[in-house]
């Protein structure tokens, strides 16, 4: 189990390190920064002299490297619009897509994993169908369209929840929905096609012919197969949800790494996009170094494979 964990911690260093190259040179490559930060209207003077100031007429291997060993030292710079160290702008910021991003998660495996469960147990019944139309629903709804649905009916007319904001436990409600509402289809087809497989083997009609009850023996005997492609595809969500929660941030407006993101985008913060990028994509390296590990510990043959 050692070896498998050191070999995928290997593997995600190296795309850590590939990922933060090419995020590095696209953020170069659409554009002059220089530029960028003077504005419109700057002469060729001053474009020069901020050039010059911050590096930009450095060659770009100079520029990534000297970027790289201060992100290894958690020194991203400094905004170049809040006129803060990015490190702790971010952190400042980071806490609520955390929260969010959690509470999402495990709102949609809560609702997701069962439903799917059920819908294996019994194909083409009413349940089947419920889970089947939530899955279409899921994935035609924008998720801006349901956010203000919810905001309408919930905070509007009914008065029951705040619709913006992040003071208290219940301003996370109405986004946690809508945000673990997207990861919901994915999760459950693949729960209920992982089911369908698994409870037509050999040993779950050996588990039934020794008397074990069916809820034992779907959510022990069968889930525990069946939830091996789930993990990974949770990751994957959990990483997107962390990353990917600007337009849920911006409705309810959150001030999370999301909603900075889209911020600093628009303001050519570059030090800031540049952390950024990093950040998520770490996030995304991270959560499937995660599931690898837990899905070699749920099938040792993963580990020899």
């Amino acid at each position: 189990m050692l070896g498998f964990i050191l070999k995928r911690l290997g593997l995600a260093l190296l795309v850590a390190l590939t990922v933060s190259f090419i995020s590095f040179c696209l953020l170069y490559l659409s554009g002059d920064p220089a530029t960028a930060i003077a504005g419109e209207g700057a002469s060729a003077q001053d474009i020069q002299t901020i050039r010059e100031f911050y590096g930009f007429d450095r060659p770009m291997l100079v520029q990534y490297a000297d970027w790289l060993w201060n992100a290894a030292h958690f020194n991203f710079g400094q905004s170049y619009y809040f006129k803060l160290p990015v490190a702790d702008l971010i952190s400042s910021r980071l806490g609520v897509t955390m929260h969010l991003g959690l509470t999402a998660i495990v709102f949609a495996l809560l609702v997701a994993v069962p439903l799917g469960v059920l819908a294996a147990k019994r194909p083409n019944s009413l349940t089947d169908k419920l889970a089947l139309f939530i899955s279409v629903a899921g994935q035609a709804m924008p998720s801006f369209w349901f956010a203000l649905v919810l905001i309408s009916v919930f905070s509007i007319d009914l008065g029951w929840l705040p619709a913006s904001g992040a003071k208290t436990w219940q301003h996370f409600i109405l986004p946690t929905i809508v945000l673990g509402y997207y990861a919901m289809p994915a999760i459950m087809r693949l729960t209920r096609a992982g089911m369908l497989e698994v409870l037509s083997s050999d040993y779950i009609r050996t588990a039934r012919a020794k008397g074990s009850s069916e809820w034992r023996v779907l959510f022990t005997h069968a889930l525990r197969n069946a939830i091996i492609p789930v993990v990974s595809l949770s990751a994957v969500q959990m990483g997107f949800m962390l990353g990917g929660s600007i337009v849920v941030e911006s409705v309810f407006a959150l001030p999370g790494a999301g909603l900075l993101a889209w911020e600093s985008i628009t303001r050519n913060d570059l030090p800031t996009v540049q952390a950024l990028i990093l950040l998520f994509s770490m996030f995304y390296i991270v959560f499937t170094l995660l599931a690898d590990i837990m899905n070699a510990w749920l099938d040792p043959r993963m580990r020899t494979s």
